[in-house]
């Protein structure tokens, strides 16, 4: 027997799938945080607007605070009773004021000048220039 075949026994065939899935997740995570950590934190934040820093700052608190979750769960210790919960949604509660902050840059911002322009030349205005010429001539009458 090999070694595979001692560990394929340890654990029910059912969730070979789940176990592969999860084993190629930490792969994933594994080459992500080698790439992050081969560039030094201080150089990684010049390159960032403040902004920017923020949202780096939460989303490593935050995977670093969902992996210790994940830490507690594989412990057979319950993370919706530890104070990782708590933490966790914190976090949230930042990333969503930052997200705030983000769509309010993104929305679109009134040009007053160019909106009154707008309004100003799109009304009619009766006075004595404009009797002359106006848009709609009036019925029964023509025009000289």
């Amino acid at each position: 027997m090999s070694e595979d075949d001692n560990n394929m026994e340890e654990y029910p065939t059912e969730i070979h799938d789940y176990l592969a899935a999860f084993e190629k997740s930490l792969g994933s995570v594994d080459e992500m945080l080698k790439t992050m950590m081969s560039v030094s934190r201080s150089e990684l934040l010049q390159k960032l607007d403040p902004l920017e820093q923020a949202k780096l700052d939460l989303v490593s608190v935050y995977t670093l605070n969902s992996m210790f979750w994940v830490y507690l769960a594989t412990q057979g210790i319950n993370p919706k009773d530890h104070p990782v919960k708590q933490e966790l949604e914190r976090i949230r509660t930042y990333m969503n004021k930052v997200k705030e902050i983000t769509d309010k840059k993104k929305a679109s911002k009134l040009d007053k000048g160019a909106a009154s322009r707008f309004v100003k030349n799109a009304l009619w205005e009766p006075n004595a220039e404009n009797e002359h010429t106006s848009k709609t001539p009036t019925k029964g009458k023509k025009r000289q």
